[in-house]
């Protein structure tokens, strides 16, 4: 899978998911994660578990024109526990990353607003290309959003959060 992605710090929750409101947003609930990342020799490796559920996410990203492309593959997990003690055991875990996440989502593009636990508030746009499209085709929409929300966000970020974590 592909996406094309925009990463924010955020000044204003409550005016950021006003503005993705009025442009036809919607809320699609809360929810609590904990990304457990780990060594890896290519891209990045995390555990996502999250609400109840997990699942394992392997992603590569490469930054063009200010926003960041990624491919990434989900694999769903039973037994996290299990799972992230195994590869801790054989890869090491780097980092660990808490934050609660108001989801908002118009079509196939969702906004993240993110209270990430040690580091403050950020936000997120990722537009998911279907297979066989380019996640470019989805700069202008991006764009629009990031307009839209102008005054609620502040700088870009090239950085996860697990690398602003790291220092």
């Amino acid at each position: 899978m592909r996406n094309l992605e925009a990463k924010f710090r955020l000044i204003d929750r409550a005016q950021a998911a006003a503005a993705a409101e009025a442009i036809g947003y919607e809320r699609r609930g809360e929810l609590i994660q904990r990304d457990t990342f780990f060594r890896t020799n290519h891209g990045k490796l995390k555990l996502r578990e999250e609400n109840g559920s997990a699942a394992l996410i392997h992603y590569a990203r490469e930054r063009r024109g200010g926003l960041d492309v990624s491919d990434y593959a989900i694999a769903p997990v039973a037994d996290p526990a299990a799972l992230r003690a195994m590869l801790t055991a054989a890869l090491g875990a780097i980092a660990t990353v808490s934050k609660v996440r108001t989801l908002l989502a118009r079509r196939n593009v969702r906004l993240h607003l993110d209270r990430v636990e040690g580091l403050g508030e950020f936000g997120e746009i990722e537009a998911v290309a279907s297979p066989g499209e380019n996640p470019d085709d989805y700069r202008e929409e991006v764009a629009a959003i990031l307009n839209a929300l102008n005054g609620a966000i502040g700088e870009m970020l090239a950085v996860s959060y697990f690398e602003m974590m790291r220092g």
